[in-house]
């Protein structure tokens, strides 16, 4: 049964919502949710796929196109009724972006999007971009036999579907790509794959794509928000390989504090903090925000 969330009477649940989505904690402060791996999950983001359940992937799609021309017409800076309060109420594609995937297709490279994400989502949003489908990897649910989404996910490489513990995000989104671009099965999936097996380049603006950035063989391109740990191997660029650009639109201010690299810039499985370190173990100096 759908949330009330769009009536009056429904507001708190859409400040509820809202909450948990946001910020990983009720409106009082109660945590949201506990014990999972920082590495291969982010729980606000699998919860968002969890809620569609009953909804087929075409009627999610329905949605999120609706959504999507709706925010794509309002002006910049526009802002929406969510609750009881304002949230953004416009979307742009970047029009560098744009450019970029059509001239690595044109160059003849298979361009895919992965996004932690629910997949029908990110299905609509990459057709803006040309992108079909079946090039998408996004958070998968598992269905019913009918197609109705369950609250359950897919998993990836040792992870059992329904696991609900490795979706699209940092080590995560290695699994995924390893195993539906290069086929690769089973715990396999989790590791960095030879470098025949790996993409050639890759891009990202968030600490989410951390493990697929860094396996790019050629080049890495990094879009700065702000990010720690992403920052700080993308400004020390210890291989030569990572290149950083501001952001397109309304671009992010210098960050007036270097970036914690060797101290708390990392952060483990448990949740702990720790510094940033490069693949052969040496740790990653605290970095100066330098593009921006």
């Amino acid at each position: 049964t759908p949330l009330p969330t769009g009536t009056p009477a429904g507001a708190g649940c859409a400040d509820e919502v809202n909450a948990v989505y946001g910020t990983a904690a009720t409106r009082t402060g109660a945590a949201a949710f506990a014990g999972w791996d920082r590495r291969t999950m982010e729980p606000g983001y699998a919860w968002l796929p969890q809620l569609m359940q009953g909804w087929t992937a075409r009627e999610i799609r329905g949605f999120a196109a609706a959504a999507r021309t709706e925010n794509l017409a309002a002006p910049v800076g526009a802002t929406q009724q969510v609750g009881t309060g304002r949230a953004t109420g416009w979307v742009r594609y970047y029009d560098q972006q744009k450019d970029l995937i059509k001239s690595l297709r044109k160059a003849g490279f298979d361009v895919w999007i992965s996004s932690a994400s629910p997949q029908p989502v990110v299905e609509v949003w990459a057709e803006g971009v040309g992108i079909d489908a079946d090039r998408v990897i996004g958070i998968r649910n598992t269905t019913t036999r009918g197609g109705a989404y369950t609250t359950r996910l897919q998993g990836c490489g040792s992870v059992r579907d329904g696991a609900d513990t490795m979706i699209t995000y940092i080590d995560g989104k290695r699994c995924w790509i390893n195993k539906e671009i290069f086929g690769v099965r089973g715990p396999a999936a989790e590791r960095v794959q030879p470098a025949a097996r790996r993409q050639v380049f890759a891009a990202g603006d968030s600490d989410t794509d951390i493990s697929f950035l860094r396996d790019a063989t050629a080049l890495r391109l990094v879009v700065n928000r702000n990010k720690s740990e992403l920052m700080c191997r993308a400004y020390d660029n210890s291989d030569g390989k990572w290149i950083v650009n501001p952001m397109f639109i309304e671009p992010k201010k210098q960050k007036t504090s270097p970036y914690p690299c060797s101290t708390t810039g990392y952060v483990d499985h448990d949740g702990t903090p720790g510094p940033v370190r490069r693949a052969d173990g040496t740790v990653v100096p605290d970095q100066t925000d330098t593009v921006y």
